[in-house]
């Protein structure tokens, strides 16, 4: 089974607008497979902001989701698997307008169907911005693979997660 790269996955146009570059992941435990921790970073701007001139929550929202995800699809990839998210539960902690936010990852636990991540998000300063956990659930990779899109239902409909 391959390993996944995700520079290597297509982003969709939201993905793409989030900015959220993944800067490494790796695994601190005894096995070289599978993934524990993962780091990143968005540079955040105007392009970013909500009315008011600082980075919308949505970005926070987005960048939690999206780091949880890769790092326990990285988890589990090589097993023929990937990770969706089921819970998402961010708090945004201190307003930012712009500059670097660096994203680290780390998983809290990693069960066989079931992972929950934690990811902070900081400022330049090293503040602490914006705090997330993610509970997702691992599934089986799409025959067609990663880019086959969403599991189709009977009548050719998404089904549900």
């Amino acid at each position: 089974m391959p390993t996944l790269n995700f520079r290597d996955i297509p982003q969709s146009p939201l993905t793409r607008a989030l900015g959220l570059i993944i800067d490494d992941l790796g695994n601190d435990g005894d096995s070289d497979q599978g993934c524990t921790w993962l780091t990143g970073h968005i540079d955040a701007g105007p392009e970013h902001h909500q009315p008011m001139g600082i980075v919308h929550g949505a970005v926070y929202t987005g960048a939690v989701e999206t780091a949880a995800s890769v790092g326990a699809t990285a988890s589990v990839y090589h097993l023929g698997q990937f990770a969706v998210g089921v819970d998402n539960f961010t708090d945004f902690v201190r307003p930012v307008r712009a500059g670097r936010l660096q994203v680290t990852a780390r998983a809290a636990q990693q069960g066989r169907t079931l992972q929950l991540w934690d990811v902070d998000i900081s400022d330049e300063a090293g503040k602490l911005v914006a705090k997330g956990r993610v509970r997702l659930a691992i599934r089986p990779l799409p025959e067609a693979g990663p880019e086959s899109g969403p599991e189709a239902g009977p009548d050719g409909t998404e089904g549900s997660a």
